[in-house]
């Protein structure tokens, strides 16, 4: 993909990281193997050295210096090394090999290592010359009769040793160079994928913003780059929903004042200029206009409390409050209309009534917007209202034996505007915010509701409420 900065990022970071793993790795290493190189040559030169100090003391001790000091010369020509044989004054008694070390005094010798041999005991060390060559170097004392009469050194090229440094350096390079283009290779790929979701996201989101709300991110994983994927989807699906909300609302509340307001002009038309036989028809007009007016404003008010729980700022006036006298009064209400359409109304009350402490206004409205929402969609039949009691709660079930709603509409019939027989919508009137201030002023007052319906056969709405509600107060009674 196109300015995958992300990618390059992470593939810099990562590259980075190896890179420096791979020098620290390779330092490790080699100053593994050089220790590791110069302790076993350091070791073998000593334990030369002690071997042809021995042959030293041998020699002194049997007499015969001269034979032994050739077959010295001669092993020490034969395993690759000088020898080196020094008086106390350190001047030079004997030697072998390296003639550029021919010198009356050996540039290698100090009086101070001559110190600690004639005392008894050993020095190694290592030794470069002009040259750029570097020694290992083992001095020990040589004993006769019990003293030190000499010091001998033994002295080793160490171009072996710096040879296999220099193979194994070498080596560590070229690994190093594999290992990183290998590893440079394999981050640009890992970049690539770890980087290709959030690039489909940042795609996604673009489009979202420029309002392509059915744009969805296709990653299907389980850890933190799925989660946020999936945030993104519910994102674009709230915004789709919102939009398509906001203009289902815009649409219906023309829908909802075109007919009062072509209602209302029309007959002010008519009565402004005069079109009426008689004062009775002239009433008649006016009484559309009233109706029409208060149908606007019914409309208005239900928006505006809608809007207000929405939003949260609704105010309360809680209190104790006899729920059984409230419901049976809203039953009383509305019993006028269910007796036009002949229906019969009922209510009953189950368990030991007991006080509430909630909004007794809220409460009514609650009731008589289910009640009339029953008697409006029943042709037939009854409504009842139920109320049960009990220790700690309280429960209402409004029936209706009405036309019903399809199971497949049943998460919707608590959106605004709303309803089940839209074709019939208009002769039965209602704004469709009914159910959606029912649901609101249930979830303000704490509660929590519920429907059941099967179509052809009836609704049954159920609201649970606790006694007391979280807005209100210990009971004191």
């Amino acid at each position: 993909m196109r300015n995958n900065v992300i990618g390059l990022k992470l593939g810099l970071v990562i590259s980075g990281l190896f890179l420096i793993v791979l020098l620290v790795l390779g330092t490790a290493v080699d100053r593994m193997f050089s220790s590791f190189y110069y302790a076993n040559m350091e070791k073998e030169t000593e334990e030369l050295a002690s071997h042809f100090t021995m042959m030293a003391e041998s020699s002194m001790a049997e007499s015969s210096g001269a034979g032994m000091g050739g077959m010295m010369e001669t092993f020490a020509d034969f395993s690759g090394v000088s020898l080196f044989n020094v008086n106390r004054e350190g001047q030079l008694t004997m030697h072998s090999g390296m003639d550029m070390m021919m010198s009356p005094v050996l540039p290698f010798v100090h009086s101070q290592q001559l110190d600690r041999i004639f005392s008894g005991q050993k020095v190694r060390f290592l030794y470069d010359d002009e040259d750029g060559g570097r020694y290992f170097v083992s001095g020990q004392p040589v004993e006769a009769e019990g003293k030190v009469v000499s010091a001998l050194y033994l002295v080793s090229s160490a171009e072996s040793v710096m040879e296999s440094l220099q193979g194994v350096r070498h080596l560590l390079i070229l690994s190093g160079i594999g290992a990183f283009l290998l590893a440079l290779g394999s981050t640009w790929i890992v970049a690539q994928f770890l980087s290709r979701p959030l690039l489909q996201m940042q795609q996604a989101t673009r489009k979202i913003a420029a309002g392509e709300l059915a744009t969805r991110v296709h990653i299907k994983s389980g850890d933190e780059i799925g989660a946020l994927a999936g945030a993104i989807n519910d994102l674009a699906s709230d915004l789709q929903r919102y939009r398509d909300t906001r203009q289902e609302f815009f649409a219906n509340i023309s829908h909802e004042l075109r007919t009062p307001i072509t209602y209302l002009e029309g007959y002010a038309n008519v009565v402004k200029e005069g079109m009426f036989a008689d004062e009775e028809e002239r009433d008649r007009y006016l009484d559309i206009i009233h109706g029409e007016a208060r149908r606007i404003q019914h409309l208005v008010d239900d928006l505006f409390d809608l809007a207000k729980m929405e939003e949260g700022r609704i105010q309360l006036s809680p209190e104790w409050i006899d729920l059984g006298e409230l419901a049976e009064q809203a039953v009383q209400k509305v019993g006028l209309k269910a007796s036009e359409k002949g229906l019969e109304l009922t209510f009953r009350s189950e368990g030991q009534p007991k006080p509430v402490y909630t909004d007794g206004a809220r409460m009514e409205q609650i009731v008589l917007n289910l009640l009339e929402n029953g008697i409006r969609y029943s042709e037939q039949g009854k409504v009842s209202l139920s109320l049960f009691f009990q220790e700690e709660a309280v429960r209402l079930e409004v029936t209706d034996t009405g036309i019903g709603i399809p199971e497949d509409e049943l998460p919707l019939i608590f959106e605004r505007f709303y309803r089940v027989e839209k074709s019939r919508s208009r002769s039965l009137g209602g704004t469709g915010l009914g159910l959606a201030i029912v649901y609101n002023l249930v979830q303000v007052l704490g509660g929590t509701i519920s429907v059941t319906s099967k179509q052809g056969e009836g609704t049954s709405f159920i609201l649970e409420f606790n006694r007391i509600a979280e807005l209100g107060l210990q009971e004191d009674v």
